[in-house]
């Protein structure tokens, strides 16, 4: 697999995290985040992703793989340059949880590589007061 610094391979990925509260239940333990993922294609060659793997984590520990086709039920193609945005939620027991990954890409070249999504945090807002 290429390093992904690669000038070739390069997918940058921005994350936007938001509480619904409106969809939460914290008496019944569930609290529901929305995330929004903008992937950049930074690298020199076309790039399409394949499926997606998460691994959402809440405060206790326990953690939920998910892993599947594209995302949204997309499979974006990006060109050098092309950006992608789009919507998603989880769901987790506690009001504080993490989520990392990877997008499974494939370039133009028939080269796969790994995009990889640092782990960012899901908070429901003034827990950490």
């Amino acid at each position: 697999m290429p390093h992904l610094h690669d000038t070739k391979y390069n997918i940058s990925i921005d994350v936007k995290v938001q509480y619904i509260e409106e969809q939460s239940a914290p008496s019944d333990n569930r609290y529901v985040f929305s995330y929004t993922i903008n992937m950049l294609n930074r690298g020199t060659e076309v790039a399409q992703l394949i499926s997606r793997h998460w691994i959402i984590t809440d405060a206790e520990g326990k953690t939920q793989e998910v892993k599947g086709p594209g995302v949204v039920g997309e499979h974006p193609l990006l060109k050098p340059g092309e950006d992608f945005t789009y919507t998603s939620g989880t769901i987790i027991h506690t009001p504080v949880g993490s989520m990392q990954g990877s997008y499974q890409m494939k370039a133009g070249d028939g080269q796969m590589f790994d995009a990889e999504i640092h782990p960012f945090t899901l908070t429901k807002p003034q827990f950490l007061h």
